[in-house]
Parts: structure tokens; C-alpha cells; sequence
């Protein structure tokens, strides 16, 4: 698909300069400036992720592990961890929710600066923002969840400025996961397969989605995941286009399916619903005009697969 890297978080050719992971001496002699987070909300202002020099007080007061993110003009770029702030008010109704519309503003930041949900803002991002914003939340969400060696459960120290760990105590090194989703575009003639979870805001539909096992090609979980939830079964299939998803950390392979059955039975346990949709349907879907069906959101892969199949424009 020629428009494949186009979608949100699809990259910016940001230099991630891998080369220098290991070489301490020659990151300290690059300068720059860090990107500060805090629970995984970007700081942001104006529809930016703000860098602010390494000598500010967000990065002094921020956890003392930094992520080196890549090098840019004005020299190497850094994501700090600020999570341990703790702002006068918290919303807890709100805090860590599917699309959090609580925004934190800490008394040093720079002017006009909050902490905001990467969910809520990608869309306003710039290619590089989004980019650096998406790594840099997977990697610290890996972070927090591989404090300790799985192989024999002792502590285990960030190296390789920020993307390893390692057990002293084993000497077994650990990387950042990324987990494979396969995400379908399913149509039979003129109508497209999408469903809805029953976490989702209420007439929020989607495309199908489901993690890929071990042992699977992303055409064989295709198949097994339609099937699984929607009941419908799947012959040829082909790859779009691939988005980093970091909520957690899945990297979502977008795929086009051709149905060979229409009957819909739905996993309960899986999903709340599942239909088939007309493409004039989808097209008043996207424009608002339906009723009872809000389309997928906008910046995630499922939005832009419709988008384009809408627009004839998956080759």
C-alpha cells in the first residue's frame, strides 16, 4: 500500500541513531533535550511534544533513567519519566481511562504546557512528535512492567541508554516487546465487517482485531480471529500496512481479507456486536450522518484502512 506510512505513528525517518546506544561518552557529547512524560501523557503544547534542554527542572526532577530517543538537529533527544509528580488534583473517574480528557499542568513546565493522553492529541501531532511520542511511551510502559529478570525473578537495571535491561545476577539481557496484532479489513462485495467492544464509547464500530500466536503467519490469525468473533470465514488475504499502537505496546499489522461466508455469529466473550456495512453506508458513517454507527477514531490504523477503502486507494 503506497500510503502505508502515512498513518498516525508511521514514522517520520526520525535518526535513532542505535549506534550510539552503547557509547555513553558520545551521547553526553551530542547535548539536546528530553521530552518529559508523565503516567504515559506526553507534555504537549499547542499541538507539539515540547522538548525542553536537559538542564530544566522537569528533567532534574524526573527519574533519573533516560531514554535516548534518537539525534535530531539540535543534537540528541531524550524521553524523562516525571510519574512520581504528583499534581494537587487527580480525577480518578477519568485518570487511565480508555480516552482520558484530563489534562496536567506541573508549576514548572514552560508556558502553556500540559500533560495530555497520547490518544486524545495524536492527531494533532506532527510526524516526528508522533513518532517520538508513540516510542517513547511503549518503551517506558515496558519499563515499568520488566523491573525484574524472567528468567530468575531478581531486580534488573536499564542499560543500553534505555532500550535493554540486564540481571546481574543471571547475566540475561532483555529487550523491548512489541506485541503483533493483525487488524482486518474484511469485505464481501460491497460491504466491510466491522464490530464493537463493549468497553468502547456507546456506537463506536471498528475493524476486527486479534493478537497473533506463536507459530501463526498473519494471514493464518486473520482468519482464526474473524472466525473466532464474527463466525464469518476468511479466504485470501493480503498486508496493507503496519501502525505502532502504544497502549500497551502492540505493533498493529493491517490487513485486507476477502469473505467466503456472510452469516455472523458472534464470541460474547470477544465482542458486543458485529455487521456488515454497505460502502454507501460507511461513507454517511464517516460523515456523521448515521444514526445508530460512530466510525473507528480517528488516528487509529482501523480509521485509515476504512478511510482509503472508501477512497478506493489500497493499492
Amino acid at each position: 500500500m503506497r500510503l502505508a506510512e502515512t498513518v498516525t505513528f508511521g514514522g517520520s525517518g526520525l535518526d535513532r541513531a542505535a549506534e550510539l546506544r552503547g557509547a555513553p561518552e558520545a551521547l553526553a557529547a551530542l547535548g539536546g533535550h528530553a521530552v518529559v512524560f508523565w503516567r504515559g501523557k506526553p507534555m504537549v503544547h499547542d499541538g507539539a511534544v515540547v522538548r525542553v534542554p536537559l538542564a530544566h527542572p522537569l528533567v532534574q526532577q524526573a527519574a533519573p533513567e533516560r531514554i535516548f530517543m534518537g539525534r535530531e538537529d539540535a543534537g540528541a533527544l531524550w524521553a524523562v519519566d516525571l510519574s512520581e509528580w504528583e499534581p494537587p488534583q487527580i480525577d480518578e473517574a477519568v485518570h487511565d481511562t480508555f480516552l482520558d480528557p484530563s489534562q496536567q499542568v506541573h508549576p514548572q513546565a514552560p508556558k502553556g504546557a500540559v500533560f495530555a493522553e497520547l490518544r486524545a492529541v495524536m492527531t494533532q501531532l506532527s510526524p516526528r512528535d508522533a513518532e517520538v511520542a508513540a516510542a517513547a511511551r511503549a518503551v517506558m510502559n515496558w519499563h515499568g512492567a520488566h523491573g525484574f529478570c524472567a528468567k530468575c525473578g531478581r531486580p534488573t537495571v536499564m542499560t543500553m541508554a534505555g532500550w535493554q535491561r540486564d540481571c546481574a545476577a543471571c547475566d540475561t539481557h532483555h529487550f523491548p516487546r512489541t506485541d503483533p496484532v493483525v487488524i482486518m479489513l474484511i469485505t464481501n462485495g460491497n460491504d466491510v465487517l466491522v464490530g464493537r467492544s463493549p468497553a468502547w464509547p456507546e456506537g463506536m464500530y471498528s475493524l476486527l482485531a486479534g493478537f497473533v500466536e506463536p507459530g501463526e503467519t498473519l494471514e493464518a490469525a486473520v482468519r482464526r480471529e474473524v472466525f473466532e468473533e464474527a463466525g464469518v470465514k476468511v479466504g485470501a488475504v493480503s498486508y496493507l500496512a503496519s501502525q505502532p499502537w502504544p497502549f500497551p505496546a502492540s505493533l498493529m499489522f493491517g490487513c485486507q481479507g476477502e469473505a467466503t461466508s456472510r452469516e455472523i455469529t458472534i464470541d460474547p466473550v470477544e465482542i458486543e456486536d458485529a455487521v456488515w456495512v454497505s460502502r454507501e453506508r460507511m461513507a454517511q458513517i464517516f460523515a456523521g450522518e448515521d444514526p445508530q454507527i460512530n466510525p473507528a477514531r480517528k488516528g487509529a490504523i482501523a480509521h485509515f484502512l476504512l478511510w482509503n477503502w472508501l477512497a478506493d486507494r489500497l493499492d
